[in-house]
């Protein structure tokens, strides 16, 4: 029965609407209401359900390592440059997977022959096995690589973010510090340290590479570090008496060591092409430290008459040091939201 409160209008229609206990039905025609009603509808199914391929509203959001980890997953320079990288690290720890031979046993009476039978890369001028000695020199160079980063970002990293954050006089000192250490040139450097050096092994090169780049993962460390202490959480925790000791390890270094670790991913790569630079002036690894710049120092007089022994170690060394920038670029576009 109608409403005596509440007049009709022409054909049934109620200008004042349903009341609150009066549930709102479609009138079949196609008109404004039904469309109103359709919107309504979809935009109730969305605020239930959450944005299709997002998070809902009852799910907790992403922080900016898991959101990059997620990004990571799905980039295919990623992927490719880690397979490479897990590749090149397993033969490197277990070369005897893939090759059974000595890198250290030549024969003369087959020296610059090309490749035969068990034994696909030739031999080199002392008769040694290319392909031997190209598996076993991925251990030097990535151990250099890896050792040189780890200390260069721990040491840079360190001695900036206390800087930064810091400042002062300790911020001057550092700042005048990397100065000079920039102003050395890298490849002159080593010809003058290294050449004093009588040790065959891996760690005065490690050394040299970490006092030569520290200065610029301090740079690095020390401009992120700033940055990160200025935000308004650092300085909600300064007021609340937080010590500086909890600030920089809870609030700020875990908002500061993306950029590092992104030029240390890059300068991985780097580091390894170093090594074989000064391995190939004689003043870097030595034998019988099988290495990839040592090599190719040794097959550059011979290119014309056996360049075998050059292409090999010195496409291993491209595709290593190709493999970490691939991992270092595809770490930073994960890293930085404003590449996104």
């Amino acid at each position: 029965m109608p409403d005596p409160e509440r007049p009709e209008g022409p054909g049934g229609y109620d200008p004042v609407g349903p009341r609150p206990h009066e549930a709102v039905s479609p009138t079949g025609q196609g008109g404004p209401m039904d469309l109103a009603l359709q919107e309504a509808e979809s935009v109730e199914g969305i605020e239930r359900d959450g944005p299709p391929g997002g998070t809902g509203p009852g799910e907790k959001p992403r922080s900016l390592w898991s959101d990059a980890w997620h990004q990571l997953r799905r980039n295919p320079v990623f992927i490719i440059s880690s397979l490479m990288i897990l590749f090149l690290v397993i033969i490197s720890i277990w070369p005897q997977l893939i090759a059974s031979g000595d890198p250290l046993q030549c024969d003369l009476s087959k020296s610059q022959q090309g490749s035969s039978p068990g034994h696909p890369f030739g031999y080199d001028t002392q008769g040694c096995d290319v392909y031997t000695r190209t598996v076993y020199g991925a251990r030097a160079s990535i151990t250099v690589g890896v050792c040189a980063t780890l200390g260069a970002a721990f040491l840079g990293s360190l001695l900036g973010g206390l800087a930064g954050f810091f400042g002062g006089w300790s911020d001057a000192l550092l700042s005048r510090v990397a100065d000079i250490f920039f102003g050395i040139p890298v490849v002159l450097g080593g010809l003058v340290f290294l050449s004093v050096v009588t040790s065959t092994t891996v760690w005065p090169v490690v050394g040299f590479i970490v006092l030569l780049g520290w200065p610029q993962i301090a740079r690095i460390g020390r401009g992120s570090v700033i940055t990160a202490k200025q935000n308004d959480y650092v300085q909600a925790a300064r007021a609340l008496g937080a010590g500086n000791s909890r600030m920089m390890l809870r609030h700020v270094a875990p908002n500061a060591i993306a950029p590092v670790i992104v030029v240390a991913t890059i300068a991985l790569g780097t580091y390894i092409a170093l090594e074989a630079t000064l391995s190939f002036l004689g003043v870097g690894l030595r034998p019988p430290t099988v290495s990839w710049g040592i090599d190719i120092s040794n097959a550059a007089s011979q290119i014309r008459n056996a360049p075998h022994m050059l292409l090999w170690p010195a496409g291993a060394l491209s595709l290593t040091v190709l493999a970490f920038i691939m991992l270092g670029d595809a770490v930073r576009d994960a890293l930085d939201p404003k590449l996104r």
